[in-house]
């Protein structure tokens, strides 16, 4: 069998899916890159701060795409077999689901802010404080930032990609506008600094939650979904979503759970490693995008291709994907590498914190080719072809297993240096692409949802 699909139709899918993907994701990351430049002029406390009070929306953030992604694994099929009736109920068990728990992490950022950031800093103060003073706006962007997030996977599901893209350049130019209003007192704004970073990111949440359900409910005519339908009977698919989308709640949230743990375990090790950590992780978004495009697109096609019942098709283009997410990572890593001298020194830290970053760049490097290629069987072709029950069981396993152990003894027991302490706290990777990819060639990640 070619490794690679002769179909063009395959490619101009993928293109069409992942393009606005990969872009889409970019102006995200374009939007973190800018609140770091701009708090990183204030000090390490508020960029600290800044990082690790967004561990919860990071954890909130996997959360939310485990319920869209779960329920992109069913939407895609349905959409592949044109059962829009079944597809519509599983958007309603999704929308019910996240507005509950958007509602539940806002009343915690709002009530016990001081004790969130005591879970990742405790020794600090200073980083308390100005976590603190952060949550006080940004705790009310999280059901506006649920709804957005799980709506755009639903209708990336479906093919419909042109909308998020457009709503992200908006939110881009709103975010980083505000935030430089409201962080350095500009236009006779008060200068809020941290806190106003996090006034930037509320308003940015409300006008895409306006446009994108603006247009999900009131315009968008391929699912047809309408606020009546909010109020359906859900009952009898239940079990179907349970089965297919809770496996991917279940994992996302536990690795959102153990990243949350791994951002613990920096925080002890050091603000340094903090601050470095926080360029690191730019660096990485910015050359991940690509491979972040091609994995939406491979759990899509798969779920499309699968819904037509057509299995050795969504093989064939698995293997692609899979000969794709190689090539990629290693180029990923070898830009992640060449950028790490310009991208360290454009940051105003000190010289400590620039010695650990280059040490972390260096790692994510080495890593980067089995990120990707954990990341496009993970999240792209087993999870489109409705594997998620082995998913969930893979991603407990390798993260609680090996990560969150290594890490915290290498960085809390060993004292070993930056490089092997991120190494530790990221071999999760290594092992998922091994295993995950041995899983692929067995043909028993292929489950039609019915």
């Amino acid at each position: 069998m070619a490794i690679f699909v002769r179909d063009r139709n395959f490619y101009r899918t993928m293109l069409a899916i992942g393009v606005p993907v990969v872009l889409q994701s970019a102006i995200t990351i374009g939007v973190n890159l800018m609140d770091t430049v701009m708090l990183a002029k204030l000090g390490e406390a508020q960029i600290s701060a800044s990082s690790l009070a967004n561990q919860i929306t990071n954890l909130f953030h996997i959360f939310c795409m485990g319920v869209g992604s779960g329920t992109a694994v069913m939407t895609a099929q349905y959409w592949g077999r044109r059962d829009l009736d079944s597809l519509r109920r599983v958007v309603t068990i999704m929308l019910r689901l996240i507005t509950v728990i958007g509602l539940i992490v806002m009343a915690l950022a709002i009530f016990i802010p001081d004790r969130l950031m005591w879970l990742f800093a405790p020794g600090d103060a200073d980083v308390i404080r100005e976590g603190v003073r952060y949550f006080t706006f940004l705790a009310y962007t999280y059901p506006f930032y649920g709804i957005s997030l799980t709506l755009t996977l639903v209708l990336r599901s479906v093919g419909s990609v042109r909308l998020p893209l457009f709503t992200s350049i908006l939110v881009f130019f709103i975010n980083v506008f505000f935030n430089w209003i409201f962080i350095f007192g500009e236009l006779g704004a008060p200068r809020m600094e941290i806190a106003g970073a996090a006034v930037g990111t509320l308003i940015a949440r409300l006008a895409e939650v306006v446009i994108i359900c603006g247009y999900f409910f009131l315009r968008e005519k391929q699912i047809g979904y309408r606020v009546k339908h909010l109020f359906q009977p859900c009952g009898a698919y239940l079990a179907s979503f349970c089965k297919f989308s809770l496996p991917v709640v279940v994992s996302d949230s536990l690795l959102g759970v153990g990243n949350t743990a791994l951002a613990m375990i920096m925080g002890r090790v050091g603000s340094a490693f903090v601050a470095a950590n926080a360029i690191t992780m730019v660096a990485f978004r910015l050359t991940n995008v690509v491979i972040q495009g091609v994995g939406n697109a491979s759990g899509v096609i798969t779920g499309n291709t699968l819904g037509m019942g057509d299995t050795d098709r969504a093989y064939r283009q698995g293997v692609t994907f899979l000969a794709l997410g190689a090539i990629l990572g290693t180029a990923a890593g070898v830009i992640i590498w060449l950028i790490s001298p310009p991208l360290v020194n454009f940051y105003e830290i000190t010289e400590a914190t620039r010695a650990v970053a280059m040490e972390q760049m260096l790692a994510m490097a080495i890593l980067t080719p089995f990120q990707t290629m954990a990341y496009i069987t993970t999240k792209g072709v087993l999870r489109g072809g409705g594997d998620t029950r082995f998913l969930m069981v893979a991603d407990i396993i390798f993260l609680w297993c090996a990560s969150v152990p290594l890490g915290y003894a290498a960085g809390l027991v060993w004292g070993w240096g930056a490089f092997w302490i991120f190494i530790c706290l990221h071999v999760d990777f290594f092992l998922k692409t091994v295993l995950c990819t041995a899983r692929f060639f067995t043909k028993k990640w292929i489950k039609p949802v019915h």
